[in-house]
């Protein structure tokens, strides 16, 4: 289905949980959130659902995130059902990578075919700080158990300036040995952190660094392929990614809409825009979910409005939102 501006959209990401094993500085603040009680998480059968009648819209990739979807009981089942769903081409999955080393074969088992792990240094003391206690240890060896299981990876790494954008180049050689696409993120003020404008490193700036160190071409975007400007060092096995939220729009190309965990239907992360579906899946059947999906569909925003001069948003938890 196509919204009013032209853009097909193809793609649903769903949150199952707003639960998360970390807590990642620039995603929640440092006391935390209010963690939602069980009755206000949407079953696993509601969430099915939502997806089926998705697909009837066109929709034809899902990413399951969270929080961190690999704390909530019963993924690996849920997943089987998922990639069962007629219409549904491609499930993928982000994570933290904590849990991964032993849920990886079972993932690609279920029909998981890619991974996006949220992967912000390679440096132990940095982790630790960054996500507030992660073990870069259990990470790595859910990379590697990702490799064995066949799972097509992406880390993502929010350069944050003063924080870790030392690690630009070292993050990027990962991609000349592993099959892996690197993709470097924007910071986004999601929370307002103080002094939130001085740790943005902008794509422009994260790309001339790189071109300081590596030889890159310019490749073609995947399908179904997310917002990220594509590149490939010479020789390398891997590819890497820009992506920039802040410093330029993407939203002429987003092909996204999102579904919490408490089921609120957005079709826009940055807008405090959002439907709430739990009256929907009340019904027997699908008619009025199907048409409250075309609603949230066609008022898809042009772009989003988080900019230093228009930005009357109210900061959110990305663990909450499933970013």
């Amino acid at each position: 289905m196509k919204d009013n501006f032209g853009r097909s959209i193809n793609y649903l990401r769903l949150s199952i949980t707003d639960r998360c094993n970390m807590r990642c500085q620039y995603c929640m603040p440092a006391e935390g959130v209010v963690k939602k009680t069980c009755g206000e998480i949407l079953r696993y059968e509601e969430m099915l659902r939502i997806v089926e009648t998705a697909a009837l819209l066109g929709v034809r990739k899902v990413r399951v995130t969270g929080g961190e979807p690999l704390v909530r009981k019963g993924v690996i089942g849920f997943l089987q059902q998922l990639s069962a769903i007629s219409g549904i081409k491609e499930i993928a999955l982000t994570t933290n990578g904590l849990l991964l080393a032993e849920q990886a074969a079972a993932l690609r088992q279920a029909g998981v075919s890619r991974l996006n792990v949220s992967l912000d240094s390679l440096d132990r003391r940095t982790f630790a700080e960054i996500t507030r206690g992660g073990e870069l240890d259990k990470v790595r060896a859910g990379l590697d158990a990702a490799a064995k299981a066949g799972l097509q990876v992406k880390l993502n790494m929010v350069v944050m300036r003063g924080v870790n954008d030392h690690e630009i180049i070292p993050f990027a050689a990962l991609s000349r040995k592993h099959p892996w696409s690197v993709r470097f993120i924007e910071y986004m003020p999601t929370i307002r952190e103080p002094q939130w404008r001085q740790k943005i490193v902008t794509g422009a700036e994260i790309l001339t660094r790189l071109r300081e160190h590596f030889e890159l071409q310019t490749i073609t975007s995947e399908r179904f392929c997310g917002p990220a400007k594509p590149y490939r060092i010479a020789g390398a096995f891997g590819t890497l990614g820009i992506i920039t939220p802040m410093s330029e729009h993407f939203c002429g190309a987003c092909n996204r809409i999102r579904v919490t965990s408490t089921g609120l239907a957005k079709s826009c992360l940055l807008s405090g825009a959002a439907v709430d579906l739990t009256a929907c899946l009340r019904q027997p059947d699908n008619v009025a979910l199907q048409k409250t999906l075309r609603k949230v569909i066609a008022s898809k925003p042009g772009e989003h409005q988080l900019t230093d001069e228009l930005d009357d948003s109210v900061p959110f938890s990305m663990a909450q939102i499933g970013g």
